[in-house]
């Protein structure tokens, strides 16, 4: 098996250290590639090569025009190659077929659209209060972007990072999750036929704690962006303060999907089963709280209740596979421990709660959807993230008590409203503490709109005309158009 490698200077590379990383398929644990380890001295390679090509003023200096058609060509390979992109991501993740190939049209999307915004900002002229003068504002590229992504979306969150950056003239160093790493060095070996001057895209391979920490520590770093859990989060920002760099942070979510006794009923058993379900609850935006009115409440968990028990778990290339595997075998223990604690505190288990039996689930890492009634909001599996197929329900009376339930909570990404009173909705929606809140939906997203959270869900956005400007910086530029002298010391 031909180990994978870095991608750093214009150039595929081992790691010094000449270490190998097995990469494991979640549904049978089988080894699917081996990946090239590196540690922070191929950090700081791949940062000083990034440092010097800004530093240059090549790829900052191209027409933005030019960046803009260069990126779009990523795009345009990204669409020719989804149908191998789309398999290589549910071999490496676990999640069906189908969300794969909707994610690469998608990402190729992500790309065609920070391309057309590339040219788009010529800066603005502001009036000056002073005779004589002009002033504008101007956007730069920051620099060297480090840039670290999760394993649950490993392509479509580099997608995010990788495009805005380019677009706006920085250099980049991207480091995947040490689990799922292959489709980002498959669309960086793309990128590879675009010609990208040496050095303006690298890509890192190896753990947080060695090169995460490196892009985050260190000092010819301009901006690190990162998406992932929250304790991870606040090291990098304990790193990255050492010189101050910029930083965009998106956390995850603990997020409530409220559900008022008014609401077309069978759409929001369907809509809640694929918010917290989809892709094994392993999203940062899932539904993981359902917060639904007393009145409805019990049939409306008993309609839940009898759905669930028909998803289907399986290979996530089999056809009628509704859900795969959790991506590893530590990741499914942890849900295993919130399903105890959940129990503990005296939460109902009303289905779910433990492995599936089937014989042909036993290699994988699966665990069966699992929902929790008398939920009570200061429990721990409704205030931490379990990120899996959890669903935690609780009880609320009027719109009040739902917004104050609903922002009791450290993190704030998104949530969603249910109900066919529009103004009850906008109310309830002008309330809530997120980033991104839906009404009569779940789950979409768009290019053109900013996502990103509220509290410790992290700041900073992503996608959206501020998703490009997180990768400038502002500039005041002030003419004096008939220079005289002062005349303040004689």
């Amino acid at each position: 098996m031909v180990v994978k490698k870095m991608f750093i200077n214009g150039e595929w590379v081992n790691s010094h250290t000449k270490e190998v990383r097995e990469i494991i398929n979640p549904f049978n644990q089988e080894v699917i590639a081996k990946v090239t380890e590196g540690d922070h001295e191929d950090a700081q390679y791949a940062i000083t090569a990034a440092r010097a090509a800004f530093d240059n003023g090549e790829w900052t200096n191209t027409p933005a025009s030019e960046r803009g058609k260069m990126v779009l060509q990523v795009a345009q390979i990204i669409e020719r190659d989804k149908d191998e992109l789309a398999k290589l991501e549910t071999l490496d993740t676990g999640k069906t077929i189908i969300e794969s190939e909707a994610d690469m049209n998608d990402i190729a999307e992500v790309f065609r659209y920070f391309a057309g915004l590339a040219d788009k900002d010529g800066g603005e002229i502001i009036a000056s209060p002073i005779p004589d003068s002009k002033s504008r504002i101007v956007r730069e590229p920051i620099g060297v972007c480090g840039q670290i992504t999760p394993w649950n979306y490993p392509l479509l969150q580099a997608a995010w990072k990788i495009a805005p950056a380019l677009a706006a003239g920085n250099t980049i160093i991207i480091k995947p999750s040490e689990i799922t790493p292959l489709t980002t060095i498959k669309v960086v070996e793309l990128m590879e036929e675009v010609g990208f001057p040496k050095g303006v895209v690298n890509l890192v391979l190896g753990s947080g704690p060695t090169v995460g920490n490196e892009l985050a520590v260190n000092q010819d770093v301009d901006l690190i962006s990162f998406t992932g859990g929250i304790d991870t989060g606040k090291k990098i920002m304990r790193a990255a303060s050492t010189n101050v760099k910029k930083i965009a942070l998106e956390l995850g979510g603990k997020n409530p999907n409220i559900v008022f006794a008014d609401a077309d009923f069978d759409t929001a058993v369907d809509q809640a089963l694929n918010a917290v379900f989809f892709h094994g609850g392993q999203v940062c935006s899932a539904g993981a709280r359902l917060l639904v009115e007393d009145s409805i409440h019990d049939p409306f968990v008993e309609a839940l209740v009898e759905r669930v028990k028909r998803i289907k778990l399986g290979n996530g290339f089999d056809e009628g596979t509704q859900s795969g595997p959790l991506i590893s075998a530590e990741h499914r223990e942890k849900v295993e421990k919130y399903v105890e604690i959940g129990q503990a505190e005296g939460a109902k288990l009303v289905i779910g709660g433990h492995r599936p039996s089937e014989p042909e689930l036993q290699k994988g890492f699966f665990y069966s959807p699992t929902i929790f009634t008398d939920c009570k909001v200061d429990m721990r599996i409704v205030q931490e993230e379990v990120f899996g197929p959890v669903l935690t329900v609780e009880r609320f009376n009027s719109e009040e008590e739902v917004i104050q339930l609903a922002n009791d909570t450290i993190y704030g990404l998104a949530g969603a409203v249910w109900t066919k009173d529009i103004a009850k909705a906008e109310r309830v929606v002008g309330k809530l503490r997120m980033g991104t809140v839906w009404i009569n939906d779940y789950h979409p997203y768009f290019a053109q709109a900013p996502w990103g959270g509220y509290k410790q869900s992290g700041f900073g956005r992503e996608l959206g005309k501020i998703g490009l400007e997180e990768y400038t910086e502002v500039k005041h530029v002030f003419q004096n158009t008939n220079p005289q002298p002062v005349g303040w010391f004689k």
